[in-house]
């Protein structure tokens, strides 16, 4: 979803949607990505660290389940950096790999510092998603690129939010130069509301009731109902499922643990108060066909935190086998925003 927003009234609690924002956009194409640029470029990336997550309590670490490890706030001169929503971090977490709104590829690698937090992204690269054709998906109107899940395989899985559509490719073999090609779903994926319809992806791991299945949740399928649907595909045990809505809060990304439990990343905004993000953890044995999952609340933040419009999560081991949880915040290309990359540490 393209959530238009201003920081301007950040501390003081409010937020309102600016003209800055928006982005036009149509069927045939994103009219920002039609300078020509289309080919695989290294880009330069600009880290401003970031020392807090609480901006009232800068020493604060803990965050409901969460510790607070660093932040990123990243900047390009390129036109085509920006609108993140797909997020991914193999072992290690020194390599990143985002998708944009506009169906690009960001690719690059994390320097730490001597504490081990972020410090900067480097050997950065733009690279346009390609169809089977060799030609980028979005000169066929596939641009809303919003949800990314890459499973151990090193099969990427797309989803297109407005056409309702989901691609694979093998990102592991051929990286950025892989073809997608197109993912057979349920129909009524492409009847969901537009704008409102694939957020998230995820693949079950190993240790998952589900393993294997490509787990997708629609952002908020039936308006202001109290559920929004999902779907498994593949897997041993294949079929529809709901995701139940909480606080006017709306789906922007998922992501497994190893165990088999999952994240949902959610987001919220209200004139009043501006945006708010969320984390449920659904246990491993509630992912099943039919079920409306319920998830605990493990982490919540406001407009007096460090966060801007997240819809990218990624998780993965560190060296010390640790769980690190990495969110990634999609700027809609407004000056006014931010792309924030933030990690934390789960605390079991």
């Amino acid at each position: 979803m393209r959530l238009r927003l201003s920081r301007r009234a950040a501390l003081g609690g409010a937020l309102g949607v600016s003209a800055l924002g928006a982005v036009a956009y149509s069927q045939t194409g994103n009219p920002r990505l039609r300078s020509g640029a289309w080919n695989p470029r290294d880009i330069e990336v600009r880290a401003a660290p970031l020392s807090r997550f609480s901006i009232a309590e800068p020493e604060a670490r803990r965050f409901g389940q969460l510790h607070f490890l660093s932040g990123l706030a990243l900047s390009s001169p390129d036109p085509n950096f920006g609108g993140f929503s797909g997020l991914f971090m193999p072992p290690g977490g020194r390599d990143l790999v985002a998708l944009s709104d506009n169906a690009y590829w960001l690719t690059g690698r994390l320097e730490t510092a001597a504490d081990g937090a972020m410090s900067a992204l480097a050997q950065t690269r733009l690279a346009p998603l390609l169809g089977a054709n060799g030609r980028p998906l979005q000169w066929v109107g596939r641009w809303d690129s919003e949800a990314l899940a890459i499973a151990p395989n090193g099969t990427a899985y797309i989803g297109f939010e407005r056409v309702g559509e989901i691609y694979r490719c093998d990102f592991g073999k051929e990286g950025t130069a892989a073809r997608a090609t197109l993912v057979e779903a349920p129909a009524w994926l492409r009847k969901l509301p537009d704008n409102k319809g694939i957020e998230a992806l995820a693949v079950a791991p190993p240790a998952s009731p589900v393993a294997g299945a490509l787990i997708m949740i629609a952002e908020r399928s039936h308006g202001r109902a109290a559920y929004t649907v999902g779907t498994m595909i593949g897997g041993p045990r294949p079929g529809d499922f709901r995701f139940a809505r909480r606080d006017d809060f709306d789906v922007s990304d998922c992501a497994f643990l190893p165990g088999g439990d999952l994240l949902v990343l959610e987001r919220r905004f209200r004139w009043s108060d501006g945006v708010a993000i969320r984390l449920r953890r659904v246990a491993a044995g509630e992912l099943r066909p039919g079920a409306t999952l319920q998830g605990v609340n493990i982490f919540e933040a406001t407009m007096a935190h460090e966060i801007d419009n997240m819809e990218g999560l990624a998780i993965h081991a560190d060296a010390q086998g640790r769980t690190i949880l990495t969110m990634i915040s999609d700027d809609n290309f407004s000056m006014i925003q931010r792309t924030l990359l933030l990690q934390f540490r789960l605390i079991e």
